[in-house]
């Protein structure tokens, strides 16, 4: 009879198993017997620990959200650590997370999440509605306390979120960058950007000449 330890390793690695079938060979082209075969055992194994190949996606896209959300769970209600902190801090998890080795399981969110039942697909969702909801408290804060410009927080939330999930389709450490300097960029970006509103308007009439040389930050940044 296994411990419990050792039924959590084998779980651990039937997740793995089946999060990189269901990216290589899509979740309708991979089976149970598939999931066996790769880990080396028989389907019935795998329905020791899963009932279907439904609830194993569903854990897969479960435990990337638990590992983006848990960790900023607590800046939901915290009012008394400065928001710019807070928005660093959410850039810099969620990004590890997103680059991290299980890259393969953030992109099966959008292409798997519709293979869930009705129950199971609220469920993740409510991951992901956390998630907004926490990062638009803290860029209200930080509106509120004067750091933003007056801005629509859920359309700056969902670019915040959709800098750092697109990412994954384009970095490699080869590339020239770190993945703490990504992090590092995306929040000086997002707070340039979230503080720029008259640094434009003053730029404006260039701009809509189609003068796009405009230094748009101290350090003599042009784009």
């Amino acid at each position: 009879m296994p411990t419990r330890s050792k039924a959590g390793l084998q779980k651990a690695k039937m997740l793995n198993v089946a999060r990189k079938l269901f990216w290589d060979k899509g979740y309708n082209a991979t089976g149970m017997r598939d999931i066996a075969k790769a880990y080396g055992c028989r389907p019935a194994n795998i329905y020791n620990f899963f009932v279907s190949k439904e609830e194993i996606l569903c854990q897969v896209l479960r435990e990337e959200m638990e590992k983006i959300v848990d960790p900023i769970r607590h800046i939901e209600d915290d009012e008394e650590t400065p928001p710019l902190e807070q928005l660093k801090h959410i850039i810099k998890w969620h990004l590890k997370v997103t680059l991290s080795y299980r890259r393969s399981a953030g992109l099966l969110f959008d292409s798997s999440l519709d293979k869930l039942s009705p129950r199971k697909r609220e469920e993740i969702v409510a991951y992901r509605d956390l998630y907004d909801r926490i990062i638009r408290k803290v860029l209200q804060r930080g509106v509120d306390a004067g750091y933003f410009q007056e801005k629509n927080v859920k359309f700056g939330g969902f670019m915040v979120a959709s800098m750092i999930t697109r990412s994954r389709v384009w970095f490699h450490p080869k590339k020239g960058a770190t993945v703490n300097e990504l992090s590092d960029f995306i929040f000086d970006f997002t707070c340039n950007g979230l503080m720029g509103a008259k640094l434009f308007e003053s730029n404006r009439d260039e701009v809509e000449a189609g003068n796009h040389s405009i230094q748009l930050s101290g350090n003599g940044t042009a784009f």
